[in-house]
């Protein structure tokens, strides 16, 4: 039987023969931390640790000593999870509620990473719909209901975006229409909908993607796994509020039945969308999404999505991105993410910017103009179809999500970085 390493976080630098800037030691069964009291060095020490710890091929480990704490441990899960295998932590305390915190963490994180990093062929969009919906039934059962419209249902339903996107690949798109009523009265005011883009494999349809752009496309639909990750952890801290959670899933593929460059959706609310490049494809099937969510006339409405190559440039993927065109809506997501330690960061979006995407033959093309801001000009396209063109609502683009390649903090695949966020946006407000 393997051992299970013991792990300390330690002040000061590491003795000889490791060097003063050595960020491990180690001590017969004991592998030591180094941190510095810089503010937060200890989260980025122990998830860089935790990091060079699984590549050492250590599976098991024990977060002994004086120096952890909530924040801590949950920095070393994070970079010492595995897509490959299944290394164990031993969390070493037995504070009941830091207990039990970390529970609802890893069960919402471990969902979004393994769904995300699950292949085109095994996560299709009826399976990404599903999966999500048990997963929130099995932690509230009494209090989630949910209904899924799938292949020509949407367009019966005027989910035209999705079905559009969707139909050119033999499996159905759907929708997920799922309800969080804890306190089970139908009448209930919905507090806030979430909406996310779960496109599960995005080939670039006719506007093709190179090969090395598509290699990673079996994550585009982050933005539905992050926004029903953070629905779960909510759920799990104690939300009380009604909330409804959209899932707008399809596979973007290429076939004598897909959608085409010149082809014209007419959506519910009126809005027709010029078609001049299929690879923008997830602003269309959110676009359904956000209606439905206005029709509820919630507080708020937050959608999430890995919607453009623009807002990584801008920010890297350390951040995700915020949107809003009010001020404090924005601001709070900003503070939901710093009170969680995630990054966020807000990219412009004003109003000129729904001018930037003009169509000869519709209301608006489904892309910018020229030398038009991506990320904003995406996100104006989405509040057209947000109750008062945007009222109360934020777009959350995942700049910071997903990692082609591992690096010294995360391994490759999805890193769940906005869980956190969503659900203390959820609770907060």
């Amino acid at each position: 039987m393997t051992k299970a390493m013991q792990v300390h976080l330690v002040e000061g630098p590491a003795q000889q023969p490791w060097g003063e800037s050595a960020l491990l030691s180690f001590d017969g069964s004991i592998a030591n931390i180094h941190i510095s009291a810089a503010k937060g060095a200890a989260l980025v020490a122990a998830q860089r640790g935790a990091r060079k710890l699984d590549g050492m091929g250590i599976t098991e480990v024990v977060l002994s000593g004086e120096h952890w704490d909530l924040e801590s441990r949950w920095a070393f899960w994070a970079g010492y999870f595995n897509p490959r295998k299944s290394n164990k932590i031993d969390w070493a305390t037995e504070d009941t509620a830091e207990l039990k915190e970390l529970s609802a963490r890893e069960n919402a994180g471990r969902w979004v990473r393994e769904i995300t990093n699950g292949t085109p062929e095994e996560v299709s969009p009826r399976v990404l719909a599903e999966s999500a919906a048990e997963m929130l039934q099995k932690l509230a059962p009494t209090a989630v209901s949910y209904r899924i419209v799938a292949g020509d249902d949407l367009l019966r339903e005027g989910f035209v975006g999705i079905h559009n996107v969707g139909r050119g690949s033999v499996r159905e798109p759907v929708m997920l229409q799922l309800d969080f009523n804890p306190g089970g009265d139908e009448q209930a005011t919905v507090d806030m909908c979430l909406v996310g883009k779960g496109i599960t494999f995005d080939s670039g349809g006719y506007s093709i993607k190179p090969s090395n752009n598509m290699a990673t496309m079996k994550s585009d639909m982050g933005g539905a796994a992050m926004v029903t990750g953070g629905l779960a952890l909510a759920i799990a801290r104690g939300l009380n509020k009604r909330i409804k959670l959209y899932l707008c899933c399809a596979e973007n593929l290429i076939s004598g039945h897909a959608f085409k460059l010149g082809d014209i959706i007419e959506y519910k609310n009126g809005v027709t969308v010029e078609i001049l490049n299929t690879d923008a494809e997830g602003r269309l099937v959110l676009a359904d999404g956000l209606i439905a969510a206005s029709e509820e006339k919630p507080r708020w409405i937050l959608d999430a999505a890995t919607l453009t190559g623009a807002a990584k440039m801008a920010v890297g993927r350390d951040f995700n991105s915020v949107f809003s065109f009010e001020d404090d809506t924005a601001q709070r997501v900003l503070s939901a993410a710093g009170e969680e330690n995630e990054k966020a960061w807000r990219l412009p979006l004003e109003h000129f910017h729904l001018e930037q995407t003009p169509s000869n033959f519709a209301d608006i093309a489904n892309v910018g103009i020229e030398g038009s801001p991506g990320a904003s000009t995406a996100a104006s396209f989405l509040a057209r179809f947000v109750r008062d063109k945007g009222r109360n609502w934020v777009h959350m683009d995942l700049s910071g999500s997903y990692q082609p390649s591992g690096n010294d903090q995360w391994a490759p695949g999805a890193k769940g970085h906005g869980v956190r966020t969503i659900a203390r946006f959820l609770l907060d407000n």
